[in-house]
C-alpha cells in the first residue's frame, strides 16, 4: 500500500522560512513525479511545484517561483518543499502527490496517490 508522509508544517511570520517532507513508501512501480499542492480554505487544490523523478526537472507555480525550492532523493524516497520569504497568502494546507504516470503533473487529477496534509500558517 502506497503511503505518503508529510512533516515540517507550522507557524512562521512573514518573511521567514519552513521545509516540508515527504516520505512514500509501499509502492511497487516507478514513481513518475513527485509533487506538492496547497489548498486554503474555501479554495480549490493548487499547484505548487513538482520534480520529475527521473529527469529531475523542476516545475514550479508562478506564485511561488524564486522563493521556494522542491528536491528529491532517489534513494530514499523523499521530497522536500524548502519556502522561504513566505507571505500570509502561502497559507494553506499543503499536500504531497505521487504519480506513477506521465502526463499533467501540474494538475491534481495528474497523481495517484496523496498525503494527509500538513499546514503552513504565516502570519503577517
Amino acid at each position: 500500500q502506497v503511503q505518503l508522509v508529510e512533516s515540517g508544517g507550522g507557524l512562521v511570520q512573514a518573511g521567514g522560512s519552513l521545509r516540508l517532507s515527504c516520505a512514500a513508501s509501499g509502492f511497487r512501480f516507478s514513481i513518475q513525479d513527485m509533487g506538492w499542492f496547497r489548498q486554503a480554505p474555501g479554495k480549490e487544490r493548487v499547484f505548487v511545484a513538482a520534480v520529475s523523478w527521473f529527469s529531475g526537472n523542476l516545475y514550479y507555480a508562478d506564485s511561488v517561483k524564486g522563493r521556494f525550492t522542491i528536491s528529491r532523493d532517489n534513494a530514499k524516497n523523499t521530497v522536500t518543499l524548502q519556502m522561504n520569504s513566505l507571505k500570509s497568502e502561502d497559507t494553506a494546507v499543503y499536500y504531497c502527490a505521487a504519480s506513477f504516470r506521465s502526463g499533467a503533473r501540474t494538475q491534481p487529477g495528474g497523481y495517484d496517490y496523496w498525503g494527509q496534509g500538513t499546514q503552513v500558517t504565516v502570519s503577517s
